[in-house]
């Protein structure tokens, strides 16, 4: 977890927004967002326009764009309840510290709704099958579960895609989007519930064209719902994280540490991949592959990461920290407002803003 330099309230994260503002479907085509470009520390906007016309500008020799290449299952599961009552599952993380009984099921952390209404040893009912049942094995906390899956780990997402949806998020009222819309088109490797949603403004056509101008890797940060969860009241350094599983190929590792040497900077293409390279490079004989908590909070020593492209998230969130961590909070605050007046989108599927910022440098 990284110190803040000073305490940081969960009010400083807060913001008001028009409910008209938050983005209920893509825009008509990838790319065709807007974007709002920064310098890091700076309130006033170099410039705002159409994404895939000014993102390639932003652009320098030598530039290294990473990208998170995680897909998003379909983690969430409609159930029935013994009772004929409706109920929910909505996959966090395979849950690793328990082995399942057999070899057919795998053991994940969930969150339940009603949570409180069911009872260890419980089976619920699949809504699109009623012979296939989540078997709910033990309460962790208010809202969540461990359960079993009647499917072995490796064959969860074929299993996901039969029997649960698209877990959109919840402010996401309309729910006639194309699926695919809510998967970037150079995700590869299944296991987030929720998606990496700077990487949505990027089509085929737009990454050839980044292809052109600079380096392209790729790592793997499997997001979890806990990191769109609203921090807890009260100050940032209270807050807990939960995991998310993470892997930095080989080839990508290489690729940032000759980037690092050189003095070329690191692009993220969102906020998953800032925190895998802030963990990975900024931590003591880090592993390319396995889980982070780290929490980005002002105050956070940069190790890696030298300008970062990200939506407009949500108040009294971690992303809102993270982005206060490299724009600063007064900065951040002024251009969220100047977002909101000139109407920019928010969220999932709104619009985005490109941070330049100082050199990055190994901590």
């Amino acid at each position: 977890m990284s110190a803040s330099a000073f305490p940081l309230s969960t009010d400083d994260l807060a913001f008001e927004l028009p409910d008209g503002l938050i983005a209920q479907r893509p825009a008509p085509e990838r790319g065709a967002s807007q974007l709002m470009v920064l310098e890091a520390g700076r309130a006033e906007p170099l410039a705002i326009d159409r994404f895939d016309e000014l993102f390639l500008g932003q652009l320098r020799d030598g530039d290294l764009v990473v990208a998170n290449d995680s897909r998003v299952l379909h983690a969430r599961i409609p159930v029935v309840r013994a009772t004929g009552g409706a109920g929910e599952v909505l996959l966090l993380t395979p849950d690793s510290d328990t082995p399942s009984p057999t070899a057919d099921t795998c053991r994940w952390t969930v969150m339940a709704r009603p949570a409180r209404k069911f009872r260890p040893g419980d089976q619920a009912a699949t809504r699109c099958d009623d012979a296939v049942h989540v078997t709910f094995v033990e309460r962790t906390s208010d809202q969540t579960w461990t359960v079993d899956l009647p499917c072995a780990l490796a064959d969860a997402p074929p299993w996901l895609r039969a029997h649960g949806e698209l877990p959109l998020p919840p402010y996401i009222t309309e729910r006639d989007t194309d699926e695919a819309r809510y998967q970037t088109v150079h995700a590869r490797h299944e296991g987030s519930v929720a998606a990496p949603t700077a990487g949505l403004h990027f089509d085929d056509a737009l990454w050839a064209r980044v292809r052109e101008r600079a380096e392209v890797a790729h790592v793997t940060l499997h997001v979890g719902a806990g990191t769109f969860l609203p921090v807890n009241e009260g100050e940032l350094d209270a807050h807990v994280m939960h995991h998310e599983r993470y892997e930095v190929p080989a080839a990508t590792d290489g690729a940032i540490r000759a980037a690092l040497a050189e003095g070329r900077r690191v692009v993220t293409i969102g906020t998953t991949s800032t925190r895998v390279l802030e963990h990975v490079y900024g931590t003591a004989d880090a592993a390319l592959t396995g889980s982070t908590d780290l929490f980005i909070v002002p105050g956070h020593t940069w190790a890696c990461v030298g300008a970062m492209l990200t939506n407009f998230h949500l108040p009294r969130s971690t992303l809102m920290a993270l982005v206060m961590a490299f724009h600063g909070v007064e900065a951040t605050r002024a251009a969220y407002q100047r977002a909101i007046a000139e109407q920019l989108r928010f969220y999932s599927f709104g619009d985005a803003m490109f941070l330049h910022g100082p050199p990055a440098r190994m901590a």
